[in-house]
């Protein structure tokens, strides 16, 4: 039977009121760690009062005018942005499902103005996960994600993951246009990219003059302790899709890029009525204020140390429950040996809250500034939930 609500989603039976920081609470007041932070949303955790001082004093000035006239908190964040990344200009979405889409867009139009119609095709990978639209369910590929929701977008090759030779062979393609990449696979495990690949995929695309995508939505904005994760491997894409934490909470998404991967992005190309609206663009100004500063980030890996430490411990501890700790920053997985649902459903019954996600792993993906009380609440209840599973 079908509800007022499509039923795509399974549940879990909890329903939050009210969230403070790393916390949610039920209606009779029951609290839940939150390691999932929305799946790396909340970057600054629940209700944080910065973010909602810049929300109140936005709502109560302006709302929505949309994409026809100025907008002076998309100015601001669009500058903050150029100047802390590789970009030279960005356009707004509500998602990274957005994000996905024009990214493809601008990749192919880039070609086309070229001349070079033929090069359509866009090199992706398995275990990728760029969102639920025609395009990035193509993108993906999986079966999951494409059964009975043919005929798919063309165009996508699909290489295994760390398959080099693949890649070598696929990219020299006089009709490749680009390749889509996760610096680290959320939805897929969280599975970091090595830095050698990272920059040997960088050296194939300069070689060939292929569009370098880098999809940042779930490991940007701070999650891995840079601003960007590929920022560890001292490389910079073409374009970039940004969302997720950098809204705070508040649905928002970017694609950046450099000025050569835009010039085809003219007037009447693209568009959205929401994107880029004040009340988005002023939370996302705030976040990158506190997000970028580098003390932030520094205390960020600090904070993942002390995580990760007592997560390796958590391993050793129940070898039968766990088989890695693995990721960066604060965007880590434990690689299960039971089902990872059962991990998950366990820490319901201990409250805490994780996300599972492909190759039998439980993601943590906990507010940027959870407090290190909380970190070392959050593995006790782990601890915890791991022992019930470890009895049975």
């Amino acid at each position: 039977m079908i509800t007022s609500v499509l039923p795509t989603y399974n549940r879990a039976p909890m329903t939050f009121v009210k969230g403070e920081g790393s916390w949610l609470i039920e209606a009779d007041g029951r609290r839940y760690l939150d390691l999932a932070a929305g799946i790396a949303v909340n970057s600054l955790g629940h209700a944080n009062p910065e973010l909602v001082e810049v929300l109140t004093q936005q709502a109560n000035a302006l709302w929505h005018t949309s994409n026809l006239y100025q907008i002076p908190a998309q100015q601001a964040l669009a500058d903050k942005l150029v100047e802390a990344t590789f970009a030279d200009t960005c356009f707004f979405t509500n998602s990274g499902t957005e994000a996905c889409e024009l990214a493809v867009k601008m990749a192919r139009r880039y070609w086309y103005d070229k001349g070079q119609t033929e090069r359509v095709k866009i090199i992706a990978f398995e275990g990728a996960f760029h969102g639920r639209s025609s395009a990035a369910i193509a993108a993906a590929g999986s079966e999951k994600m494409t059964k009975g929701f043919g005929p798919l977008l063309p165009g996508f090759i699909h290489l295994k993951w760390g398959d080099h030779e693949a890649l070598d062979a696929a990219i020299k393609g006089a009709d490749v246009a680009a390749v889509i990449v996760e610096p680290v696979q959320g939805e897929g495990g969280i599975r970091p990219l090595p830095e050698p690949c990272l920059k040997g995929l960088r050296d194939l695309c300069d070689q060939t003059g292929v569009l370098m995508i880098l999809d940042e939505v779930q490991c940007g904005v701070g999650r891995t302790g840079r601003l960007f994760a590929h920022e560890w491997s001292g490389i910079t894409p073409d374009i970039m899709m940004v969302a997720k934490g950098i809204g705070g909470g508040f649905p928002l998404g970017a694609v950046l890029a450099t000025e050569a991967a835009a010039s085809c992005m003219v007037a009447g190309t693209h568009g959205s009525t929401y994107g880029g609206n004040p009340l988005g663009c002023a939370i996302g100004g705030k976040v990158m204020d506190i997000v970028s500063d580098p003390a932030f980030l520094a205390e960020v890996n600090r904070k993942a140390a002390l995580l990760r430490q007592r997560l390796e411990g958590l391993v050793g501890s129940y070898p039968d429950i766990f088989e890695e700790v693995r990721g960066v920053g604060l965007m880590l997985g434990l690689k299960c040996r039971v089902p990872n649902t059962d991990v998950v459903k366990a820490g319901y019954d201990q409250h805490v809250l994780t996300v599972p996600a492909a190759d039998n792993a439980v993601r943590l993906l906990p507010a940027l500034n959870i407090p290190d009380e909380d970190i070392q609440q959050a593995v006790a209840r782990l601890d915890r939930a791991a022992a019930s599973l470890s009895k049975t």
